[in-house]
């Protein structure tokens, strides 16, 4: 299985063009939210190859549930017992190759159908300005999106571990504000990309840090630096 990996790039700001910079030679998947600066990798012309999308159904989910949390006796309930049911689903198949898991999916897909199903009707009888009607109108309008990782074994029902990553970030930089410049900010994701790449695979990131610089401080050959990835770093020995 392939290991996991956190890459961060900083951007001076939110526009679509930079996304596109980020990724203007990758071909493949992408999870994400609905952010419209996304929008041109999915283009059928882009170069190499479009992107293909896929949603995050935590994401509509947690629309859901801010509505239930209100209040209670909101059908968001239905909806929250129905989008429940697919993440049963994947907590009985989340070390499973990906064959296995998209043939386990078969039966979500069919429970995911039945949310859209009743998302419909829901939207069909509700106040069109109502906070239920919105929160579906978002996951009914990505449901091709939401429904990409019932056919594919290799992705996820929501794109969490990236989100999770990127909390440390959204909090800390309400204490520390800027990054000083632009160089600041690339080096600081560069740090990110490191730290949380060894979090993803279990390791005390302060740990392999400090071990790996100092490996590299005493010479540590540059054609074996594939030793000190996080998932080939072994605990040094007292």
């Amino acid at each position: 299985m392939d290991k996991p990996a956190a890459l961060f790039r900083y951007s001076p700001d939110r526009k679509g063009e930079r996304p596109r910079e980020h990724l203007k030679t990758f071909a493949g998947f992408l999870q994400a939210d609905a952010y419209a600066g996304f929008e041109r990798l999915y283009a059928s012309d882009r170069k190499p190859a479009p992107i293909t999308p896929v949603a995050c159904w935590a994401h509509a989910r947690r629309k859901l549930n801010d509505i239930y949390k209100a209040d209670p006796n909101s059908a968001a309930l239905e909806g929250l017992q129905m989008i429940g049911e697919l993440y049963d689903v994947e907590r009985q198949i989340v070390r499973e190759p990906a064959d296995f898991r998209r043939k386990a999916r078969k039966l979500s897909k069919l429970k995911a159908l039945d949310f859209f199903a009743w998302a419909d009707d829901v939207l069909s009888r509700a106040s069109a300005r109502s906070p239920l009607a919105e929160a579906l109108r978002y996951a009914v309008k990505l449901k091709p999106q939401l429904l990409a990782y019932t056919d594919d074994g290799r992705l996820e029902i929501d794109n969490n571990p990236a989100e999770n990553a990127l909390r440390g970030i959204a909090v800390g930089r309400k204490n520390w504000m800027f990054a000083g410049a632009d160089c600041g900010g690339e080096r600081a994701a560069a740090m990110y990309s490191l730290l949380e790449t060894a979090k993803l695979n279990g390791i005390n990131p302060q740990e392999w840090l400090a071990d790996v610089l100092d490996r590299i401080g005493k010479g540590h050959p540059i054609n074996r630096i594939d030793e000190l990835l996080p998932w080939n770093w072994a605990t040094p020995q007292a």
